[in-house]
């Protein structure tokens, strides 16, 4: 079995599991105490601040541990917004930010303050100059991602971070999927990340947060981790997580190397061997280990459970599944295809022979996915009606495209065809699919049934 999806969650650095092993036995008891077992713990928990600062690129006390990468997002926000509710309740985020980010903006929004979402490209980039444009007096945080968590795009956060610093606004960098290759770069006000994306265990989170940064932490005050995260530490766990990031770092160039070798090799020959296939991502400003593509008339949720059944883990950058029905938040912002996402992330370690059956499997399962949905294997030819209606109302995506590209050659150049369709994804997929198939989406309208998507054909 092939595990490619280390950008949801990394398998356990074996320096990670020593380390917890052997901490185990020596960090069970509470650091604040003064009697022995209390100080050998509190050395611990000092020495995995210091490892773990060293790597952000902090001071050991601008460092503090936290349950998880998400209870470190929430804190982040709340406790800058709130330290500067007197400039105002203002936020600036991009519109790709991961959903911990989002909550905790909708969760602000909810409470009065205003939110500013910043458009990305479709790399899924944010222009550094349009983002500065959204900063404004009022504006109490912004936040951006180092680098993102379903397409592997690096987003310019030193040139944010330096708008940000001209206006006095903080910057807070999501380096969850970006901090095992290395620090955030430029001048960044407060970090949160995550230590199972990076091998460590799950169940620690890490919030950097800069000397002169107005932070007023919220909940219940409590006296650990300097008033930022209650409770009490899981020592074994953090000394393992910060022990897994210095070994992950250690390796860092070298494997970076390695899998971008491997990426690239996937980016190039998977358009080669699917048809009708977008890798979707910047092609150079990315994560070496990170690859999304979309495939056309496929069910993504259908593919993800066939190529499990031939032994590759692999994850969507879709969320439109029978479960929530939701289309992807940052594949709709890049507008891209949202059904039949393909992310591959590959861990440390990866074998080239791997890499190679998964190229070599990958064909089958999405032509036999295609096959049972009844996608088209080819184009007509062009046909003499001006318009045509298709009804796919009651059909989810990606049935309704589906029957959009089976009739596009029965109507002639400059034509029309109108679908109409009532599952939300086709909003996204029909203009994405016009995008890859060299079509010209016209543009919607209400329906008494649905919604009617006009497509032209153009070729």
């Amino acid at each position: 079995m092939a595990y490619f999806d280390t950008a949801s969650s990394a398998p356990l650095h074996p320096v990670a599991r020593q380390a917890l092993q052997a901490s185990l036995d020596e960090g069970w008891a509470d650091p604040a105490r003064l009697y022995r077992e209390g100080r050998r713990a509190r050395l611990l928990l000092d020495a995995a601040r210091e490892a773990a600062a060293e790597a952000v690129g902090c001071r050991p006390d601008e460092l503090v541990f936290t349950p998880s990468g998400t209870a470190a997002v929430h804190a982040a926000v709340s406790g800058a917004l709130a330290g500067r509710r007197r400039v105002g309740r203002h936020l600036v985020l991009s519109a790709v930010e991961h959903s911990s980010v989002l909550h905790a903006a909708a969760t602000h929004a909810a409470d009065g303050g205003t939110v500013s979402e910043v458009p990305v490209d479709r790399s899924g980039a944010v222009s550094s100059d349009v983002f500065a444009a959204e900063l404004r007096g009022d504006t109490a945080l912004a936040a951006l991602q180092s680098a993102n968590h379903e397409v592997g795009t690096e987003q310019p956060v030193a040139q944010v971070a330096e708008a940000c610093r001209a206006l006095g606004v903080p910057l807070l960098v999501d380096a969850a999927q970006s901090l095992a290759w290395g620090p955030v770069e430029g001048a960044w006000s407060l970090l949160a990340a995550s230590a199972h994306k990076w091998g460590g265990p799950a169940g620690v989170g890490l919030l950097a947060v800069r000397k002169g940064v107005r932070f007023a932490p919220q909940g219940p005050a409590d006296e650990r981790e300097s008033g930022r995260s209650a409770g009490f530490e899981n020592i074994p766990a953090i000394v393992a997580a910060a022990a897994a990031l210095r070994a992950v770092r250690a390796e860092a160039a070298e494997e970076a190397a390695r899998l971008r070798a491997l990426v690239d090799s996937i980016r190039a020959r998977v358009p080669e061997l699917v048809p009708d296939v977008e890798v979707v991502g910047d092609p150079v400003h990315r994560l070496p280990h990170l690859v999304t593509f979309s495939c056309l008339y496929v069910d993504g949720e259908t593919v993800l459970h066939e190529l499990d059944r031939a032994g590759f883990s692999v994850s969507s950058g879709s969320s439109c599944t029978s479960s929530t029905l939701t289309p992807s938040h940052v594949l709709r912002a890049m507008g891209v295809l949202s059904e039949g996402n393909v992310r591959v992330s590959l861990p440390p370690g990866t074998r080239r022979e791997d890499v190679e059956g998964f190229l070599e499997v990958l064909p089958g399962v999405v032509a036999g996915v295609r096959e049972r949905l009844g996608a088209p294997v080819g184009a007509s030819g062009g046909g003499t009606r001006s318009s045509l209606v298709v009804d796919a109302v009651g059909k989810l995506c990606p049935v309704p495209v589906i029957e959009l590209a089976k009739v596009i050659g029965d109507v002639p150049v400059g034509g029309t065809v109108t679908v109409l369709a009532d599952d939300e994804a086709a909003r996204l997929d029909i203009p994405a699919w016009c995008e890859m198939r060299g079509q010209e989406y016209v543009g919607e309208r209400a329906a008494e049934r649905g919604v009617a998507y006009v497509v032209r054909r153009v070729s």
